[in-house]
């Protein structure tokens, strides 16, 4: 049995259950013809659909990838948290120094005083140090915050815990362990309980973090899972700061969830841009403003590529009708035979339009396998993150029936208007 002999049998159940006569403008006689004169015809139904194919499979991997970058950076995004606001000090040169007020304390405190609809703040140091536990050294970045920061930062406990306010307070030497620190430090050890000396400074571990995702904060790439967390009055008294050193290097604050994130940053700034003198040392990130700025961003993104790919489209849709017109030159006497037994103008314009339609979505149908094919592929070889949505897959097979019956009109209603007596005389 061939290929042939299992379109034959699909056909047959087409018309048995007569679904797809019920859905056409066709009777069930005028659906058989134009099926069999696809079939009839395999070789140039294949170079016909080509176009369509391609052009599918070019939207379909497209968008795929345009979808998959556009998750990753959501994904990166939200995990600062939509509802933080992020203010980073800038690099302040000790050469250039001249009395600028830097991020610190006082900064914290005054924010939490003014600005409403805080729900948490924390402030954050951070220091690299090599840390060791035995023989074992690694590079890590100690973090001094509040406890606050892990919910900040959706971090998540893998075991143990986290320090508490009290232990923060009275200046205690634990820690919390990035899942890379610990991986580095214990190998498969349990660390928990353990001393590691950070610098010159013990330190007993209490709790591992769950592996995090790397994440974007303006144009630098963030990556918790080399940092040890530590209660920053423990950090501030044993670490001496260098000249022109800020005592901070981020304040992050996160609002209610019904607070207006964006015009309370702007209020951030101005508390800020007060305090320190009407110098601008510092920046701010706000996660909510990144995500509607990569939206837009990824919008137009899509709108380009989908454009580029429905260029593909076109030219297949110009394909068929090329093809459509070869075969109404072709079947010139078939025409004429139809209409000298009765069949109307509106019959043989019903008969060429399905047959472009037909072989459109059969195109579409393949493009999509393709183009889902595709994605797979890209990602394997690449790395790249592709995702093919549900609404790719519905514009592409839209549109390739509509290429089928724009591009299909033209040759059929030139089928349907030939004259019955000159057709038959076609030689």
């Amino acid at each position: 049995m061939n290929l042939s002999h299992y379109l034959n049998i699909f056909v047959e159940k087409i018309l048995q259950n007569k679904l797809l006569s019920r859905f056409t403008f066709l009777n069930e006689e005028q659906l058989r013809i134009s099926i069999e004169g696809v079939l009839n015809h395999k070789l140039r139904s294949l170079l016909t659909i080509l176009g369509i194919i391609f052009g599918v499979a070019a939207v379909i991997s497209m968008l795929a990838i345009g979808e998959g970058a556009r998750r990753k950076t959501m994904s990166q995004i939200q995990s600062l948290g939509l509802q933080n606001i992020i203010v980073q000090q800038e690099e302040n040169d000790a050469d250039d120094d001249d009395g600028q007020t830097l991020l610190s304390l006082a900064d914290v405190d005054a924010l939490a005083a003014i600005v409403p609809n805080i729900n948490n703040i924390a402030p954050v140091v951070e220091r690299d140090y090599d840390a060791s536990y035995q023989s074992r050294i690694a590079e890590i970045v100690l973090t001094g915050t509040y406890p606050e920061y892990l919910s900040l930062m959706n971090l998540k406990i893998s075991s143990g815990g986290i320090f508490s306010k009290y232990e923060n307070k009275t200046y205690q030497r634990v820690c919390v362990l990035g899942s890379q620190a610990a991986k580095d430090l214990f190998l498969v050890e349990n660390p928990l309980g353990k001393k590691i000396k950070i610098e010159n400074v013990w330190f007993t571990v209490i709790g591992v973090l769950q592996y995090q995702p790397k994440s974007i904060a303006g144009t630098k790439e963030v990556d918790l899972n080399s940092n040890i967390f530590a209660p920053i009055n423990s950090v501030n008294i044993r670490y001496d700061r260098e000249d022109g050193e800020s005592e901070l290097e981020q304040i992050i604050l996160q609002l209610n969830n019904d607070a207006p994130v964006v015009a309370t940053s702007n209020l951030v700034d101005q508390i800020l841009y007060r305090r320190h003198n009407q110098v601008k040392n510092y920046s701010m990130i706000v996660p909510e403003q990144l995500l509607q700025q990569s939206e837009e961003t990824q919008k137009i993104f899509n709108i380009v590529m989908g454009a580029i790919a429905g260029i593909s489209l076109l030219v297949g849709g110009i394909g068929i009708m090329n093809i459509m017109l070869a075969s109404v030159l072709e079947r010139t006497r078939e025409i004429g035979i139809r209409r000298s037994l009765g069949a109307t103008r509106k019959d043989v314009l019903n008969q060429f339009l399905t047959e472009a339609l037909i072989l459109s979505l059969f195109g579409g149908i393949i493009g999509i396998v393709v183009g889902y094919t595709l994605a797979i592929g890209i990602t394997f070889y690449s790395d790249w993150d592709t995702a093919v949505s549900a609404w790719s897959v519905i514009i592409s097979f839209g549109v390739s029936s509509g290429v089928g019956i724009v591009f299909g009109y033209y040759p059929a209603k030139q089928a349907a208007s030939l004259n019955p007596i000159e057709a038959l005389r076609y030689e």
